[in-house]
């Protein structure tokens, strides 16, 4: 833009709904995954974790595929003409997909075989391959395979009378060519390699390698080696030919009719039925020693086409890598890190049931803490345990707590949150829970738990039809005296404590009048029959988010305008959404500032001259899952942040029940700029995100000038526990 052009006249000149202005929505998927592959190629990163890595870059391509690319292949089928908002047809998105990742996966596999594995070995880790190994170690195996996995193994044959079998997701397999001695007949079987046993047997310690004069740490073979070497005892008086694995991975998203649904748990376990027993199979990995022959078959009988097969060196599934995190082997990874109690938390005493009572020298209690101020709670720096989960379990057990309510979209299979709803229900208190049925591949786990909550006594609720309920909200009722008064938790993650060590996530504890009346309107929309529109604070999905976030966003662009500085700062998992992208081009040729932490897919081109120059984009993956989601709008100096649950996506904000709760205390509103602040200048874990789609990775000058955001949030969390 000139120094002469209006930016309004600009504005009104370019089509920001144009193509060229966005990124593919699965292509930027595809980058941020490369970023995850990055921090297992990174020589920077402790060995164990770089294992870690290779794993969750496995398990995260499993869920892509599987419903992502899924989902492309169907539009496909059903002839969608439908372009996406960067112009590509489903067809064009499958090809650019496979023409990605394809060199990424033989990139994973190279480097592990190649790179990795030797590593291992220099540290005692020894995954060894069954035809090295001597006689002993073989004679150990095979009676570990005769004890422990031929009993469940099933050999299923392929002829005329066998039609092809069915292969379940995911599963691991061998491809096995037998000849009949008789007939000098070639006969095809197919082995399921048994997912509930190791991937990786070990060996005891006496048949272990040695290491530098010692038995190694581990010394082991995969369990589809095992197997393989022992094929007789499964195709006794057969001549074994020859032998493959190979994996499949099918189409595993649900299709719920929840309009004609009468019973939607019932109906979710019916499609969970089906998604073990069907789904178009959208991927194969195989060897790349696997034969043509072979490999063409399985290809015709899983109604393959060659972009769907993935050759691959070494072992198949590294998503099983993950295991050996549970080696002893401290300085191969991570420092442990344990999160802090804050301050304000480790002097709580029980709750009073009067106000009147004086409070103990000792401290004071949570409630009493939460009428005084709000508290941030910063996860995993903060310890979920000793605070949400402590703020739950006290009200379950404080007399003066009359009820309960929460949202759960994914928590944990032995939740101690759950345990505490259970408890205090049983205690007589009035407990409501939004239960997510539909939360993808936690169906299952959130069945069994609405069912356990029912039986206790809890109400539960499964949510709306149509949306999913993703607002991470809890809200306790307590009788103070002559008044009741209720106590919110509005948070960026999941009741889950699991995930809260390994992701990063925000929660705003408080009891402000406001936010409690907004949050028994939002339980009575998600419980009854409501059309509620408006909210004294919250920022709700699908209901005022989309036009007050615009709104937000508009507010910057008018006061430069008006000649004074526009500034936001945004920080979520992904920005996808087209009209937010334009309404962010326009702040940018406004002259707004801008700047996006996003995780993963990022649609927004930034650095375009004319249109978002003043965009800068940043993506940071490290140890910690970064989830949180956090806005900040300058608002010519009086400045406005908002935490909660909602990515700036369509689905989050047209299809999801999302909140987020502005933070009105001054200084957690600093304190949350400061977190933004440490975050944009990480020159360690941070990516920044290119005009032409591409990431660089930020490099600091020396080991000295080194800034990870979140080991300086680490620090502070330590200064802080002091």
């Amino acid at each position: 833009m000139t120094s002469t052009q209006n930016p309004i006249e600009t504005i009104s000149q370019i089509n920001l709904q144009d193509p060229q202005y966005y990124f593919n929505r699965e292509l930027s998927w595809v980058e941020f995954n490369y970023r995850v592959l990055h921090e297992a190629l990174d020589e920077r990163t402790p060995l164990l974790e770089r294992l870690k890595f290779l794993a969750i870059f496995s398990s995260n391509l499993d869920e892509y595929f599987m419903v992502r690319v899924a989902a492309l292949k169907q539009q496909l089928e059903a002839k969608v003409s439908q372009l996406s908002p960067d112009g590509r047809s489903p067809k064009e998105q499958l090809d650019l997909i496979s023409e990605k990742l394809h060199p990424m996966v033989k990139l994973q596999h190279k480097h592990f075989q190649q790179v990795l594995r030797p590593l291992l070995v220099d540290y005692g880790i020894h995954i060894l391959e069954y035809v090295d190994l001597n006689q002993e170690q073989r004679l150990y195996l095979q009676t570990y395979f005769e004890e422990q996995i031929f009993p469940i193994l099933t050999p299923l044959a392929v002829d005329p009378g066998h039609p092809f079998p069915y292969i379940s997701n995911r599963s691991l397999n061998l491809a096995v060519v037998v000849k009949d001695p008789e007939t000098e007949k070639e006969l095809f079987a197919r082995v399921k390699v048994p997912p509930l046993l190791p991937r990786f047997i070990p060996l005891p310690k006496e048949l272990r390698l040695h290491h530098r004069g010692k038995p190694a740490i581990w010394s082991g073979v995969p369990l589809e080696q095992v197997i393989a070497h022992n094929l007789e005892y499964l195709f006794p008086g057969m001549n074994i030919q020859e032998y493959y694995p190979f994996r499949i991975t099918r189409n595993a998203d649900l299709e719920v009719e929840e309009d004609e649904a009468d019973d939607l748990m019932q109906a979710i376990e019916q499609e969970l039925r089906k998604r073990r027993l069907s789904g178009e199979v959208v991927r194969m990995e195989i060897p790349q020693t696997m034969p043509a022959s072979i490999r063409d078959m399985l290809m015709e009988e899983l109604s393959l086409v060659p972009s769907d097969v993935y050759e691959v060196e070494g072992l198949l599934s590294l998503n099983d890598l993950m295991s050996f995190m549970e080696l002893p082997l401290p300085e191969l990874k991570d420092p442990p890190w344990k999160p802090v109690v804050p301050a304000c938390f480790r002097n709580l005493i029980e709750p009073t049931v009067s106000d009147s009572q004086p409070e103990s020298d000792e401290g004071q209690d949570l409630f009493a803490l939460l009428r005084e101020r709000d508290l941030l709670l910063h996860h995993p720096y903060h310890s979920f345990s000793a605070t949400v989960q402590r703020f739950l379990t006290i009200a379950a057990h404080d007399p003066a707590v009359l009820a309960i309510k929460m949202t759960l979209y994914r928590t944990s299979g032995d939740s101690p949150i759950l345990n505490a709803l259970i408890t205090a229900a049983e205690n007589g208190k009035q407990v409501a829970v939004l239960v997510e049925l539909k939360a993808r591949f936690d169906e299952e786990n959130n069945i069994i738990w609405a069912r356990r909550l029912e039986k206790a006594g809890v109400h539960v609720v499964y949510g709306l039809v149509g949306l999913k309920t993703h607002t991470k909200i809890a809200m306790v009722v307590r009788r103070e005296q002559d008044r009741i008064r209720r106590y919110v938790h509005i948070g960026t993650g999941n009741y889950n404590p699991k995930t809260a060590r390994i992701y990063t996530d925000l929660g705003l504890l408080s009891s402000r009048e406001d936010l409690g009346a907004d949050l028994t309107d939002l339980f009575n929309y998600l419980t009854g029959y409501s059309r509620q529109r408006s909210y004294r604070k919250l920022l709700v999905a699908p209901v005022n988010m989309r036009e007050r976030t615009i709104a937000l966003i508009r507010r910057e662009i008018e006061h430069c305008k008006n000649g004074y500085s526009g500034r936001i700062v945004a920080k979520m998992n992904s920005l996808v959404d087209p009209e937010i992208i334009a309404t962010l081009y326009e702040a940018s040729i406004a002259g707004v500032r801008i700047d996006l932490i996003v995780r993963g897919i990022c649609c927004l081109r930034p650095g375009i001259p004319g249109v978002s120059e003043n965009i800068k984009v940043i993506s940071i993956v490290g140890r910690f899952l970064e989830h949180s989601r956090i806005f900040y709008f300058h608002n010519r100096g009086q400045e406005e942040v908002y935490i909660g649950s909602a990515d700036w996506m369509p689905r989050n904000l047209n299809r999801r029940v999302e909140a987020l709760v502005p933070i009105e205390e001054p200084a957690i509103s600093k304190d949350l700029q400061e977190i933004l602040g440490i975050l944009l200048s990480d020159n360690r874990q941070a990516w920044e995100l290119q005009p032409d789609g591409s990431y660089i990775q930020r490099r600091p000058l020396d080991e000295f000038s080194e800034q990870s955001s979140q080991k300086i949030l680490m620090e502070l969390a330590r200064r802080g526990e002091q």
